[in-house]
């Protein structure tokens, strides 16, 4: 089995739905259906029991994504570390950041370098449409992302802030006038729909698929990068909730960014691989870290 045709077996196993695997993948639902049946054919049996209504795996196909999982995850270990050694200088820590987070995180990085002045402190931007490829791939030691995670090559190693969810609209839109909305107005606009392999758990934390009543939230145009959401937004073609630092780093002049007076904050952590954590990345999230309470400090 080709690694290509084994990684699209295991995304529908875990999606058990052709169009969101080819999201997940960025192929075509066809390309999806095709390396299964290729594979089919080469068992010489069925791994899926497809319907109209619903994708399931077979016995046979339970047995089999149970043997590939672990030995998929070992071929993209092996690859990443050998991709971290040939790429890693002892004295040098690359952070992958997501949006606004490099200036969020300045108190713990001046706390960092202060504590190692010799060590050469890199930066990889890191987009919500693909939250985790960069740290699986090698090109960096540990990136700050929005929480919860639960990979489970991955591990949280501090949980860094909290700040409010807020919802972008544009400055004529009807809710722009509000000084404050519910989660529940996700019900009634749409929102952007996010391309690329990001889990559906970790999306749904800013972009629900329900509102808290359990009214579907209807996705619009695709989107990749946070300049296409402002865009969508400031033209009133969806509405997006955010984290409250595009409130103040992506501040517009035709975009109102509200208050959701019921949405749960918004938690940050330091993510990194177990596996190929450095005495780097430890003394990074030393410096996030109250040592009296084991907490984020001020700033971290």
């Amino acid at each position: 089995m080709e690694l290509r045709d084994m990684e699209i077996f295991l995304t529908l196993a875990e999606e058990l739905h052709f169009g969101r695997s080819a999201e997940r993948l960025q192929v075509s639902p066809a390309r999806v259906s095709q390396a299964i049946k290729k594979q089919e054919r080469r068992i010489g049996a069925q791994l899926f029991e497809r319907t109209s209504r619903h994708v399931r795996l077979t016995a046979l196909g339970e047995e089999l994504h149970r043997r590939l999982k672990p030995a998929y995850a070992d071929i993209q270990a092996a690859v990443a570390d050998v991709t971290a050694i040939a790429r890693r200088s002892p004295s040098t820590l690359t952070l992958g950041v997501m949006g606004a987070q490099m200036h969020e995180m300045r108190p713990v990085l001046d706390r960092f370098r202060a504590a190692h002045p010799g060590v050469e402190l890199r930066f990889k931007e890191v987009f919500f449409n693909d939250p985790f490829s960069a740290l699986r791939a090698g090109e960096v030691d540990a990136v700050t992302t929005w929480l919860p995670v639960r990979e489970p090559d991955l591990t949280v190693g501090v949980v860094l802030r909290e700040e409010p969810l807020r919802l972008m609209v544009a400055v004529d839109h009807p809710l722009a006038g509000r000084g404050t909305v519910s989660m529940e107005v996700l019900g009634d606009h749409r929102v952007p729909r996010v391309e690329g392999p990001l889990p559906a758990y970790w999306e749904s934390t800013v972009l629900p698929v329900r509102t808290p009543a359990g009214r579907p939230v209807l996705r619009g145009p695709a989107v990749s990068t946070f300049y296409e959401v402002l865009a969508l937004v400031a033209t009133g073609s969806v509405v997006c909730p955010v984290p409250d630092e595009g409130r103040r780093y992506h501040a517009q002049p035709d975009i109102v960014f509200l208050p959701l007076h019921d949405a749960p904050p918004v938690r940050w952590g330091l993510v990194w691989r177990p596996d190929r954590a450095t005495p780097l990345v430890h003394a990074l999230a030393e410096a996030a870290t109250d040592p009296a309470t084991g907490c984020a400090l001020p700033g971290g």
